[in-house]
């Protein structure tokens, strides 16, 4: 009898990854680094595309098994399901998006824009540190491109990942005197801040990864306070942070899983937004930003919330919104970066 031929490592990594994001709701990136742990460069990378592909192609995969399965996709047990869905990918299955987000992006963006943006969501991206560490310079201060990122940077505190929309964001916020971060997990923006910083996160096990992450990056010194930041029992701050919970449209390549979990949050944004401004000392600055490309979560909060704007396009003119150039916007498909909208208001 012959024996069946051993199944790749990298694919055994990949079919850990499906099922655990759909059958315990884990994060597709986060499942990635424990599942591919013991892989080499290549093979993670072949699991990595694997994994996100499958999970960005679930909708259309799934379709095609009801279409010419003889069981539903709903009625297959879950590791069938799993290997279905590995394997119709690792056909070039053609990818959809939910309704919701094809058409806020159609909305915002026109049709063109918005399959552009489909597109390029789902392709890698490209892989970005701030620290000092070999790697191509990019058009955002500090942002440095890399092949891979080394565990040893992270583990050393000599680099943390952050795309080059994400660093931005960072760099946009107003330096010196007491500054809060109202919404501080994981910490590489915290750590960016130049100032006596107050770090509020609401979850503790992101608070504690927060601080760890922190103590890595030489940043001992912030103040982490595990807790609603629109309870928090603090004032008088010269500057403020709010990188705000949202549905994450603008960071589907890396979180692909988002897709089918996302909602936008604009009630929540606006509370959280309000909170910081009243916590802030009159004249002192705000910033607000998102991950995702979704109007209902950028300006139009930022409208609601009836703060003077500080513009933010003469500074970065190459970030600059579009529309509302006051605005900064990334777009994947226009920066090869990570979708975020920016704003600075002042108190």
């Amino acid at each position: 009898m012959i024996a069946p031929a051993p199944i790749a490592a990298a694919r055994v990594a990949a079919f850990e990854v499906v099922r655990r994001v759909f059958e315990q709701d884990a994060y597709a990136d986060r499942a990635l680094r424990s599942a591919s742990e013991r892989l080499d460069d290549r093979d993670r990378s072949l699991a990595r595309r694997i994994a996100f592909g499958t999970v960005q192609r679930a909708r259309t995969i799934d379709h095609a098994i009801d279409t010419l399965g003889r069981r539903p996709a709903r009625k297959l047990d879950p590791p069938v399901l799993a290997a279905l869905r590995i394997g119709a990918y690792q056909l070039d299955a053609l990818d959809l998006h939910p309704d919701w987000v094809a058409g806020v992006w159609e909305r915002d963006l026109g049709r063109d824009g918005a399959l552009a943006l489909m597109r390029a969501q789902n392709e890698p991206p490209e892989l970005v540190v701030r620290g000092d560490v070999p790697g191509e310079p990019t058009d955002v201060p500090g942002a440095v491109r890399v092949e891979r990122v080394e565990q040893s940077w992270v583990d050393e505190g000599r680099a943390f990942p952050m795309s080059r929309a994400s660093q931005l964001v960072g760099l946009c916020v107003g330096r010196g005197g007491r500054i809060l971060d109202a919404c501080a997990a994981p910490g590489g923006k915290t750590a960016m801040l130049e100032g006596e910083v107050t770090a509020v996160e609401l979850n503790p096990g992101r608070a504690r990864e927060l601080t760890e992450n922190l103590r890595r990056l030489g940043r001992a010194d912030v103040r982490v306070v595990v807790g609603d930041a629109r309870e928090l029992n603090d004032g008088g701050f010269d500057h403020a942070l709010v990188d705000a919970p949202c549905s994450g449209l603008g960071v589907l390549a890396g979180r692909p899983d988002l897709r089918w979990r996302s909602r936008p949050l604009p009630e929540l944004q606006l509370e959280l937004l309000r909170a910081a401004a009243a916590r802030v000392k009159p004249g002192g600055t705000i910033v607000y930003s998102v991950c995702t490309n979704n109007r209902d979560e950028n300006e139009a909060v930022v409208d609601a919330a009836g703060l003077e704007l500080d513009s933010l396009g003469d500074e970065w003119p190459a970030f600059a919104h579009p529309r509302r150039p006051e605005f900064l916007l990334t777009l994947p498909h226009v920066h090869g970066t990570s979708g975020f909208f920016v704003a600075r208001l002042r108190a």
